[in-house]
């Protein structure tokens, strides 16, 4: 008798790319038995026409153990939430991950090490266009450091928010990252959206550092009409050996808050930006498009209102995910009800409907593949990402002829549909459209090195 059983589900596993029509038996929190044999449960489900594979990975969010951001990112399918992007992070991690293992969260979450905001906040490099001191560097070093040995699985840099970083700064905690084996993840320095230097300078960093990249949310820096000059590059790189991957939304629209220095009128004016194009998503302006008289008054007296910029190229959101090493993600945040962009709750259905059902661009394993293999083999995660016995039962029941995102700008929490049920660490989380468990995922650590460093 297992803990939980799933019937006659069509089950996908990425990593044999393999496909069956089976019985899926758990105990103890991982999958014990995946057969045609007759099997039963203490708590049975009927997954006939269905797709059975391992829980969504996202490889970029910034949930940090908000209960609400966490719900939306579970109502979508994912198990595990990747957070502290863009140089934004918790900065005792163990702190962050202990109160994740005492009282439970809704889902997985493993958690990067910010530098851009977090570590440079932390030792007084606060401006954000001037360089740390090497006081400031060594105290950041240490930090960092620190944070690998209670469990981060990377650094993240969020160069656009810091544009005057020092090569110094990424290159001195990237050796660091490197020597762990673990991945740096890049917010790039983009001046303008035809900046390809700043996708020059991460590759540059990963030659000198010989650390692993993942670059953010690649179509809201680069799907302005030179994705393929960035896709060329990256292409270019992985050629040369170097091990560079990237997530991409399913959006052109992004979204940050008002204070960043993207956002000084220097800045705005050299990328072509009106204040038109640019809608507020949170607090009291939220729905309404930015004029100078709401604009000035956010960056007076709300620095940290979200706003939206309307700007890219449908197209080349599609073009980013066909490449090989491409991950969908979500870029999700902390939004009261009602507001936020719909990135936080339509992102992995709307992937699975535009690429597979709507578009042909992907088949479904090679969907799957995208959202679960593959972020856990880039992160390190060899029990997760995989429909195997012994492998962590996190997995996610869906019906990929209904699978749909509702969310839209105005009522950006909407649930999708065509997810069946969720289950994590073995335990049933979620069930069509009912949260059972708030509380059933764990905190990922990372100890051990993700790659070998070789330089």
């Amino acid at each position: 008798m297992f803990d939980i059983v799933i019937h006659n589900g069509l089950i996908i596993d990425p990593e044999t790319r393999t496909r069956c029509v089976s019985n899926v038996g758990i105990s103890q929190g991982k999958i014990a038995v995946i057969t045609t044999d007759e099997i039963h449960g203490t708590q049975e489900f009927d997954a006939s026409n269905r797709v059975v594979c391992p829980g969504f990975i996202d490889m970029h969010g910034h949930i940090d153990l908000d209960d609400y951001c966490g719900e939306l990112s579970l109502r979508q399918g994912i198990t595990t939430t990747v957070g502290g992007n863009c140089g934004l992070s918790p900065l005792d991690i163990n702190s962050f991950f202990e109160a994740q293992e005492k009282e439970g969260f809704i889902i997985n979450q493993a958690e990067l090490i910010g530098h851009s905001i977090s570590l440079r906040d932390a030792v007084g490099a606060t401006d954000p266009l001037k360089p740390a001191t090497p006081e400031q560097l060594s105290r950041m070093e240490y930090l960092v450091e620190k944070a690998f040995e209670e469990g981060a699985c990377g650094l993240s840099l969020g160069l656009a928010y810091a544009p005057g970083t020092s090569d110094d700064e990424i290159i001195n905690l990237s050796k660091i990252a490197a020597r762990y084996g673990r991945i740096v993840a890049v917010d790039t320095r983009m001046l303008t959206g035809i900046d390809m230097y700043s996708l020059v300078e991460v590759i540059s960093l990963a030659r000198q550092t010989g650390v692993r990249i993942q670059i953010s949310h690649l179509v809201y820096q680069y799907g302005t009409g030179v994705m393929n000059e960035a896709l060329a590059v990256i292409n270019k790189a992985r050629t040369d050996g170097i091990d560079i991957r990237f997530d991409s939304g399913m959006y052109t629209e992004w979204a940050t808050h008002i204070s960043a220095v993207l956002f000084n009128e220097e800045y705005m004016e050299l990328n072509g930006w009106k204040l038109e194009d640019i809608l507020v998503i949170t607090g009291k302006y939220n729905g309404q498009r930015l004029n100078m008289d709401i604009y000035r008054d956010l960056r007076a007296n709300d620095p940290h209102a979200a706003v939206v910029v309307f700007t890219g190229i449908e197209e080349e959101i599609y073009m980013a995910l066909n490449h090989p090493y491409a991950m969908p993600s979500t870029d999700t945040g902390t939004y009261a009800p009602g507001e936020g962009h719909p990135q936080i709750a339509g992102s992995f259905p709307r992937y699975f409907r535009k690429m597979v059902v709507e578009r042909y661009q992907l088949n479904l394993m090679e969907a799957i593949c995208k959202a679960t293999l593959l972020p856990a083999d880039t992160l390190g995660f060899t029990t997760k990402g995989r429909l195997q016995e012994g492998m962590d039962a996190d997995i996610v029941v869906f019906d990929i002829h209904t699978i749909n995102d509702k969310a839209i700008f105005g009522h950006p929490n909407a649930s999708p549909e065509g997810i069946d049920y969720v289950f994590i660490n073995g335990q049933l989380i979620l069930a069509k459209g009912e949260i059972i468990n708030p509380r059933g995922g764990k905190a990922v650590r990372c100890h051990k090195p993700v790659y070998d460093y070789q330089i």
